[in-house]
């Protein structure tokens, strides 16, 4: 077969890209696996499609444009913003007739409705409503903690945490530019104006928090990466523990988390065995959750799982990202598992061009887990 031609869809302007420090380790990836890779975004597919503008490093190291034959698979790193680009986008990927590596998610709500329509899900599912007030009044009877999340939100920003402290409400979130929001309210009255005017602009979800409090006064979860290799199979890249900044409502690295090898933060916690057993059960969640969403949406290449374990062990399912980052691994020092996570995207969009005009659609649910 020729060399095979892989585009990674992404957003652009001009020659400003959106992850332009991951897209250079993507391109040297691609090298190093023998295709032809570029970057694109939708504007540059010419004509009926046959030839795409595309990008990659030059030799001054800067950005450099040519034109390229149609890719014989696509892998879609174009992330979510509320813009008019972003409305272009989803227009462009309901039209386009590429052979893509993974299909679009919907929603946090959305993701959470068909995850709770299989029973297998149930038990690493924490209670989740679409916020209004009444559902917000609803959970605060139920819950000590919980969560509001915007559907469409990212990396931590607009998430709001609630908890009850004797007859106060703690408020406690980041805002869009990821700055901390904090205040205290005396009922639930008051809790629900100040919730009002945090979710006005958008829809959000309200979420059981949990008992994560592994690290006092910090937020503590696991993120886990599941990958589809260059077999076709889904297969666990790694996971590493992320451990907020004091009094934040999120564990996110951009927030000024740090990240900590998994069996080394749990085993002081919960010892060998046991440690052994809740990793084995955040693999078995992970492989569940892929097989589940991808019997839904259609062929995904890759999930960021964000997965809380609670003081008894027991683990649940946080959050799920499509198109995740990898800098966990790298913050760790894990530099087989970084190296792994950026190229089994491609190595799978390869198996992909070569696979599927020979054999149809490849089978969804092969599983073996491989770590490293």
């Amino acid at each position: 077969m020729k060399r095979p031609i892989i585009g990674i869809l992404t957003w652009r302007e001009g020659k400003r890209f959106a992850e332009p420090t991951y897209f250079r380790r993507l391109l040297k990836a691609g090298q190093e696996l023998g295709c032809t890779l570029f970057l694109f975004s939708p504007n540059d597919v010419l004509g009926v499609g046959k030839q795409v503008r595309g990008y990659v490093v030059g030799s001054n190291g800067g950005w450099q444009s040519r034109i390229f034959d149609r890719p014989d698979a696509v892998f879609d790193r174009y992330r979510y913003t509320p813009t008019q680009a972003f409305k272009n986008y989803v227009a462009f990927r309901r039209t386009s007739n590429f052979l893509y590596a993974n299909n679009r998610l919907a929603n946090k709500w959305r993701v959470h409705e068909v995850l709770h329509r299989d029973p297998r899900m149930h038990r690493w599912l924490p209670e989740t409503h679409l916020y209004n007030r009444q559902s917000l009044v609803n959970m605060l009877g139920k819950h000590p903690l919980l969560y509001v999340k915007p559907l469409n939100g990212t990396g931590g920003r607009n998430i709001l945490s609630i908890e009850k402290r004797g007859d106060e409400l703690r408020l406690l979130g980041r805002n869009k530019q990821r700055a901390k929001v904090s205040t205290v309210v005396k009922d639930k009255v008051a809790a629900q104006r100040w919730v009002d005017r945090w979710t006005r602009q958008e829809k959000y979800i309200v979420q059981q928090g949990l008992r994560l409090q592994l690290v006092p006064s910090r937020a503590v979860d696991m993120r886990l990466l599941i990958q589809k290799n260059g077999q076709g199979e889904w297969s666990i890249t790694g996971h590493g523990i992320r451990v907020g900044p004091e009094r934040s409502a999120t564990s996110n690295l951009h927030g000024g988390g740090k990240a900590v090898p998994v069996p080394a933060f749990l085993r002081p916690r919960f010892g060998e065995e046991r440690t052994a057993q809740i990793v084995h059960d955040c693999e078995q969640l992970a492989f569940q959750t892929a097989e589940t969403l991808e019997e839904h949406f259609g062929r995904m290449v890759e999930f960021g799982l964000d997965i809380g374990v609670d003081v008894d062990g027991h683990a649940w399912l946080i959050e799920v990202n499509p198109k995740p980052a990898r800098e966990i691994f790298r913050e760790m020092g894990a530099k087989d598992q970084y190296k792994n996570a950026i190229t089994r995207p491609l190595e799978y969009a390869i198996y992909l061009a070569k696979t599927q005009g020979r054999e149809g659609r490849e089978p969804l649910l092969k599983r073996k887990v491989s770590r490293g």
